[in-house]
């Protein structure tokens, strides 16, 4: 095309660059709800932050101009709100897979639906040994999320999750063995603390998820998280590295859980480094270490589970 003037372009020129569509999804981001349950004077909460995002089979909203086929975001929002007042929305996997359900039979032209939620971590308060009935408070310890995403046709494909959950022990970890060339400076150590923060991710078999206890999964995986990563109360459990530590907890959330077929985790390793205080004349023997959170190291794996071969 032309160049009509400093940083225009002539539209009305008839010369067009070739151009596919290689994929397209909208929807409603960060819809949030909070739904009370009450039974009698006990009251419950769950509060959600949702994304949710509609693929199309048409895409002349985007070629054409056409918006005929085009269900709005507002009344994607308006959906969610309508069904969270009508359904329960715990387990938060129950009610996304309730959002794909609707949109993919609501709608024809609707080819698939994503649904990702987090839930933020209210728990109930707890005075002098006794649950109170209707106040909570926020423990930001661990966020847990879900995702689900189904096809038309097809069976949900769900994940759950958690994240921000941060970590530390302070001895129990050591890195030696690794690669030394002219750019090494990192001592080696058998003795160090260990800090990171959480990211865990892991996917359901696709199958009949009917019955599936999604609360009582997701409690077990941050248990088994935190049962590789410090080991027996008294004792501890040596880590040999970031990497060994994320393999086992894989591992073992797949050995326990077996409606699990793949597990992502992430481990940035949270530096701690020793103090010098040689120029102040003093002897540091492990007692005071500098926080530094960047640069940090980035350590992840996905584990998946391996079929049974048949002899």
């Amino acid at each position: 095309p032309e160049v009509c003037g400093k940083g225009t372009v002539d539209a009305s020129s008839t010369s067009r660059v070739m151009a596919a569509l290689q994929s397209t999804g909208y929807g409603k981001s960060k819809v949030r709800i909070m739904r009370v349950r009450r039974d009698g004077n006990w009251y419950g909460v769950c509060e959600l932050q949702l994304d949710v995002e509609l693929q199309l089979s048409t895409v002349a909203d985007y070629t054409g101009g056409d918006n005929s086929g085009v269900v709005a975001t507002d009344s994607i929002k308006n959906t969610v709100h309508a069904l969270a007042k009508k359904n329960k929305v715990e387990p938060p996997e129950e009610f996304c897979m309730l959002l794909c359900r609707h949109f993919l039979e609501k709608y024809p032209q609707v080819l698939s639906c994503r649904v990702h939620a987090e839930q933020a971590p209210w728990e109930r308060l707890e005075q002098g040994g006794s649950h109170h009935a209707h106040a909570f408070v926020q423990q930001p310890s661990v966020k847990r999320f879900c995702s689900v995403t189904q096809q038309k046709g097809g069976r949900p494909i769900v994940s759950g999750g958690l994240r921000d959950m941060k970590l530390l022990k302070t001895t129990q970890s050591g890195f030696v063995g690794f690669v030394r060339d002219e750019f090494t400076t990192l001592p080696e150590t058998t003795d160090r603390l260990f800090c990171t923060q959480i990211y865990c991710k892991y996917q359901y078999s696709v199958g009949n998820l009917f019955g599936v206890d999604f609360n009582g999964a997701w409690a077990q995986v941050r248990d088994t998280i935190l049962d590789v990563f410090a080991g027996p109360p008294h004792t501890g459990v040596y880590s040999p590295s970031i990497q060994k530590t994320i393999y086992d907890a894989g591992n073992l959330i797949l050995t326990r859980l077996p409606v699990l077929d793949q597990v992502e985790i992430h481990m940035p390793n949270i530096h701690y480094f020793p103090a010098d205080l040689s120029k102040l004349g003093m002897h540091n023997d492990g007692e005071l270490y500098l926080p530094s959170d960047e640069p940090h190291g980035v350590i992840k794996a996905t584990v998946s589970r391996v079929a049974a071969s048949k002899l």
